[in-house]
C-alpha cells in the first residue's frame, strides 16, 4: 500500500510538471550595447551550442575566442551572417606591433569572409621563404603576393609606421584569397614576418589606408544547408530566445517569464496563466482517488 501511494504521488508530480516546461534563468537579448540574436547567446544554454564556445558575453562585452587568443567583437551583421572582430596585436596605418598571427579552430562554424584581406609586414627579405620566392603557396588556394605583386603593399608603404620599419631590407606580402590553408592558421614565426595587418570591405578606389576598416570579417552558417531553424523562428516570433539544454543540447525556447519550453512562448504563456492550475486541480483529486481506492 505504501508503494502504491508513493508511486501515485510521484506520478501526479510528474504529470504536473509538464516535460516541456522547465524553470530556468533568462537568456539576455543584449550583451552591453550589442544585440544578441541566434545563433549567438548571452551564456551557456543560450543561442546555438556550436557557437557558444567561440562567441561569449563576458562583463557585458562580446568576445571571439580561438586557440590563438581572444578578440573583441566590433559588430555583427545578422542579415549577411558576418561577424567583425579586432585584434589588439594587429598592425594598422597608425602603428606597428609584434604579433603571433591569427588562426581559426578547425571545428569552429566560421570561415573568412571574402572581404577579408591579410597583409604580412616587416618580412625579412634575406631569410623568409616567401620573400626569396616572391610568393608562397601553403598547399591551399591561398597564396601570398609580395611587394610588386599587390597594390595594397604600395598603399601600406604610405603609412609612416610601416614605411619606417627596416626598409628596404623588409617587405610586405598579401594573402589572396584568405583561408590560411588546411591548418586555418597564419604562422608568422614560420613565415618570418613579425607582424600582420587585416582589413575588410577594401575598395580599390580607396587610396587612403588610414580610412580602411582594420579587423577581420568572418562568415558563419546556421548549418550545412544554412537553413534558419524553424523551431527557433517560431520561438522568436513569440518573443522568446532560442537556447538548448540537456546532455544532447536539445532545442529550448527561453521565454521572458523565465520558463523554457520545447515549442514557443505562446504555449508557455497559456500554461503559466491557467493551464497549470487547471491540470493541478484535475490531477490531485484523481491521484487521491486512486490512493484511497488502493488503500
Amino acid at each position: 500500500m505504501e508503494l502504491s501511494y508513493l508511486s501515485l504521488l510521484l506520478l501526479s508530480i510528474f504529470l504536473f510538471l509538464h516535460p516541456s516546461l522547465i524553470s530556468s534563468q533568462i537568456c539576455q537579448r543584449n550583451c552591453g550595447k550589442d544585440t544578441l540574436k541566434y545563433p549567438f547567446g548571452s551564456g551557456p544554454g543560450c543561442g546555438d551550442p556550436r557557437f557558444q564556445p567561440h562567441v561569449t558575453c563576458s562583463q557585458q562585452k562580446l568576445t571571439f575566442t580561438t586557440h590563438t587568443g581572444s578578440y573583441p567583437v566590433t559588430s555583427i551583421d545578422y542579415t549577411n551572417q558576418v561577424i567583425y572582430i579586432s585584434d589588439p596585436t594587429m598592425s594598422t596605418c597608425s602603428c606597428t606591433v609584434p604579433s603571433k598571427g591569427f588562426g581559426l579552430n578547425w571545428d569552429a562554424p566560421f570561415s573568412f569572409d571574402d572581404s577579408t584581406i591579410f597583409a604580412l609586414v616587416d618580412c625579412a627579405m634575406n631569410s623568409s621563404s616567401i620573400c626569396k620566392s616572391n610568393g608562397y603557396d601553403d598547399g591551399s588556394n591561398s597564396k601570398l603576393l609580395c611587394d610588386q605583386g599587390s597594390p595594397i603593399c604600395s598603399l601600406l608603404y604610405t603609412c609612416q609606421p610601416i614605411s619606417t620599419i627596416n626598409l628596404p631590407i623588409s617587405t610586405c606580402c598579401v594573402y589572396t584569397p584568405v583561408n590560411l590553408g588546411p591548418s586555418f592558421e597564419m604562422d608568422l614565426q614560420k613565415l618570418q614576418c613579425p607582424s600582420y595587418t587585416g582589413f575588410y570591405n577594401f575598395n580599390d578606389q580607396q587610396s587612403d589606408p588610414e580610412k580602411w576598416n582594420y579587423g577581420i570579417a568572418l562568415k558563419y552558417k546556421f548549418s550545412v544547408t544554412n537553413d534558419y531553424p524553424s523551431s527557433c523562428a517560431a520561438c522568436e516570433r513569440s518573443y522568446g530566445v532560442c537556447g538548448y539544454s540537456g546532455a544532447y543540447s536539445s532545442f529550448i525556447c527561453n521565454c521572458p517569464n523565465g520558463i523554457n519550453t520545447t515549442t514557443d512562448c505562446f504555449f508557455a504563456s497559456s500554461y503559466n496563466s491557467g493551464f497549470r492550475n487547471g491540470v493541478a486541480w484535475l490531477i490531485y483529486p484523481l491521484a487521491w482517488s486512486f490512493v484511497w481506492f488502493y488503500l
